[in-house]
């Protein structure tokens, strides 16, 4: 279906526009194209507004009826960025087309329709962010070594659809141990590795093992677990993340002798992933209703349950962090399908552990490896999200990844200063992994992203991010590098919310910003007296060099030693 058929009312006049936090609308000219919705009042430097349709969450319909007669309605859009947006139009039949156009587009079932196929960026992209961050290039001093190999036994995708085509193993263990363990876990998700710390200690995630009456053993699953373990030295530890609930399994314990096997479930009792989004959607409900009472909003605060997820999320990442850091053993982790909280404590343990995944490129590595790599499913998880209603949506929808950047806005409050980006680098990625005009998020996997030729046909994120015109607007001013392991609170009073993300639409946010922007002066400043404070301590240091010379010259002149010519000759010639 083309796009033209999609739109019956390409441009109508005389639409008012209402935001959240605007305390006046705007009316203006809307036009409909196949991938944004536009209202301009076309008058220079008044508001506008430009909502990619991928951006929109849910299409509601307030009709206005007057004396049993339709008389146009509102349509109030719930955006994926957490907005809400309404519009309001008064003739009864564009009132239906323009609402249909919006939720026909907004849910295009093939990627291939959707903008990052169509961008064209109007920059020069100096670097391709598809290429920029390849597993060969991440861990290339552990390549250089005997312990580790790169291997291509998923080269056509077929031990495991949502792995990459090449993975880091043991050099011990063999491609066909490789796939015995991807026909022993769950979707084929073997163990790999994800990290290894200063101190050689491993990191390793999976899938747990399938569950069923024929599945009880794999002694190939063994051997690449064993490669990782000292014989006579300590366990090492099998952290299982989905805990006891529909569908769990773990590995039998006497089959796995070196390793402690503990249940660290970030959400209990979760028999799907969508549980993630029904307490994302509790919570942006509590958020958005400005006019509850104080008891109210913390009742509902707590009954969501998100900061407990957060809570639990950073408890097992701190837990698996101290393993690799202080206990020096090896860590697998897994839970459920291997494709949700495996990757959260992963990636977090490894912000904990790791100073270049504090900086903005180092985030983008650890996303590339432990997200997209890794077989995320972004369109899938991101296909709806907090204002679908749960029975309009489908239970793969997820909020994992904004639980990932929860957890790093957490550590971030905690340690301002140790890391290179702020909240406003997070804010970014978790609004293009939604809707965007990049290509960096499309599809569920790197053989979804191959079959539609994403590294051909669209822009990297990362290109545009790490132009110097934009990665500057994203740089903390008070970073500081800090090259030793974070370790952070996680008491439950240290776990705050994320106003800066949730209450950004509906509490006004001038305030933190110009707050921002003065700290921005004063730390510019700061570096600019520094500098002058550097050279007048060198033109001091000069001073005094030539005052000693010019003392000891007087010295010597009234001890006779030197002559008012030797003077002269040292003026002319220095040397």
């Amino acid at each position: 279906m083309e796009f033209a058929e999609l739109i019956r009312t390409p441009k109508l006049d005389g639409v008012q526009l209402y935001e959240q936090l605007k305390r006046e609308s705007i009316d203006g000219t809307l036009c409909i194209t196949g991938h944004h919705l536009i209202l301009s009042t076309r008058r220079e430097g008044a508001r506008e507004l430009w909502l990619l349709h991928q951006n929109v969450d849910i299409v509601e319909r307030k009709p206005y009826i007057n004396n049993n007669v339709l008389e146009g309605g509102t349509i109030i859009l719930k955006c994926k960025d957490l907005r809400i947006i309404q519009l309001r139009i008064n003739s009864p039949q564009e009132y239906f087309n323009v609402s249909n156009s919006i939720e026909q587009l907004s849910n295009l079932e093939e990627i291939k329709k959707l903008y990052p196929f169509f961008y064209i960026p109007m920059y020069n992209v100096i670097e391709d962010g598809h290429t920029e961050y390849s597993l060969e290039s991440e861990f290339a001093k552990l390549l250089a070594t005997d312990e580790w190999r790169l291997t291509g036994a998923n080269a056509d995708f077929r031990l495991c659809p949502s792995y990459g085509p090449r993975l880091i193993v043991p050099r011990a263990v063999s491609d066909d141990q490789l796939a015995q363990s991807a026909a022993f876990r769950d979707g084929g998700r073997f163990p790999v590795l994800a990290y290894r710390h200063t101190n050689g200690a491993v990191l390793f995630r999976c899938a747990q093992p399938l569950a069923g009456p024929g599945v009880k053993r794999c002694r190939a699953d063994e051997a690449i677990l064993n490669a990782v373990v000292e014989v006579g030295g300590k366990k090492g530890c099998i952290f299982d993340t989905w805990g006891k609930g529909k569908g769990s399994n773990t590995e039998i314990e006497p089959h796995y002798p070196q390793w402690r096997i503990l249940s660290r479930p970030i959400g209990a009792g979760w028999s799907s992933v969508g549980a993630l989004l029904d307490s994302f959607s509790k919570l942006m409900d509590a958020c958005n209703d400005v006019g509850t009472s104080s008891d109210r909003w913390l009742g509902r605060l707590e009954g969501c349950g998100w900061l407990s997820y957060v809570l639990n999320a950073m408890n097992v990442s701190c837990v698996v962090a101290q393993c690799l850091a202080l206990e020096g053993v090896p860590v697998v982790v897994h839970g459920g399908k291997g494709m949700d909280t495996p990757l959260i404590v992963t990636s977090v343990a490894q912000i904990i552990l790791n100073p270049d995944c504090r900086t903005i490129k180092g985030l983008q590595a650890l996303i590339e490896r432990e997200w997209l790599q890794a077989g995320y499913p972004f369109s899938t998880r991101h296909k709806h999200s907090c204002y679908t209603p749960p029975n309009q949506r489908q239970k793969s929808s997820s909020a994992t990844f904004l639980l990932f950047l929860d957890c790093v806005y957490q550590l971030f409050h905690q340690f301002p200063c140790s890391f290179e980006f702020d909240s406003r680098y997070l804010l970014m990625l978790f609004e293009h992994s939604y809707s965007s005009q990049y290509g960096t998020f499309l599809g569920d996997c790197e053989r979804e992203r191959k079959e539609l030729k994403v590294r051909e046909r669209t822009t990297s994120l990362w290109s545009h991010i790490n132009r110097p015109q934009i990665i500057d607007t994203l740089l903390n001013p008070m970073y500081v590098p800090n090259v030793t392991v974070l370790w952070p609170s996680v008491a439950p009073l240290s776990i705050v919310l994320w106003a800066d993300m949730y209450t950004r639409w509906v509490v006004d946010q001038s305030q933190a910003t110009q707050s921002r922007a003065r700290m921005q002066a004063i730390i510019t400043e700061e570096k600019e007296l520094e500098k002058k404070a550097r050279r007048l301590r060198r033109e001091l240091a000069e001073l005094q060099r030539e005052y000693q010379r010019l003392r000891l010259e007087e010295a010597l002149l009234d001890d006779g030693e030197l002559t008012d010519e030797d003077v002269e000759d040292d003026a002319l010639d220095p040397d």
